[in-house]
């Protein structure tokens, strides 16, 4: 245990600047997907029909197509379209298109959930469609959505070590450098297995602590993390 724990302090620097891009990754791919999940959201609730169907094809064919797949397609296929993307805009890409089309998934289902009488009487006030989106089934709908989409930073952060195959710095990258080094694979992968267990609590506290700031009485969702 004491050998480990050297083990940890002599690579901490490189574990370090592995978990910041981890960290980058997950954030950036985090807000690139509600960018992306929003309007999808709301192209399946209020679109036309073609709209429609062009934010349905997106989704279906980002969930039911692996991660991995998606980011080769970014990084080693869009080259042949004479498309060149840096590394890290492709992990940061397939990770927010990948993300896009879950939280689509979790926004649908909470505007859904708002009572469809409540567009009607927006409308009756005189607001447009977009203004009664925007002021009263968005924020609503926000609130409600927050215990099933919390899983979701918690996800994405573990699916980021998939960048770790187009040599983006990542964590899992680092871990890999100093295996070479060290010839101790099950010492280095435990001790980025710690670095990934310690973000996913501190990442669930925050998550639970804005759940109960927000949560509206009588709507509470009992999420299980994954």
């Amino acid at each position: 245990m004491i050998e480990w724990f050297q083990h940890i302090l002599r690579f901490l620097p490189d574990f370090y600047d592995g978990l910041l891009i981890t960290l980058r990754l997950t954030f950036v791919g985090l807000a690139l997907g509600m960018g992306i999940g929003i309007p999808a959201a709301l192209a399946r609730v209020y679109g036309s029909p073609w709209i429609r169907r062009i934010a349905i094809g997106y989704i279906e064919f980002i969930r039911g197509t692996p991660l991995l797949v998606q980011l080769f397609i970014i990084y080693f296929g869009l080259p042949q379209f004479n498309i060149n993307l840096p590394r890290m805009t492709a992990a940061y890409l397939a990770l927010g298109l990948n993300s896009g089309a879950y939280q689509a998934e979790y926004f649908r289902g909470a505007i859904q959930a708002v009572e469809s009488g409540q567009m009607m009487a927006a409308r009756a006030m005189g607001m447009t469609r977009f203004q009664a989106i925007r002021h009263v089934i968005l924020p609503q709908a926000v609130r409600i959505v927050i215990p099933p989409w919390s899983n979701e930073p918690i996800l994405l952060l573990k699916s980021s070590a998939v960048a770790f195959l187009v040599a983006v710095p990542d964590l899992m990258t680092k871990a890999k450098i100093i295996i070479t080094r060290t010839y101790d694979p099950i010492g280095t992968y435990l001790a980025v297995a710690v670095f990934y267990l310690i973000i996913v609590l501190l990442l669930t506290g925050v998550l639970e602590t804005i759940e109960r700031r927000v949560r509206i009485p009588g709507l509470e969702i009992e999420v299980v993390r994954h």
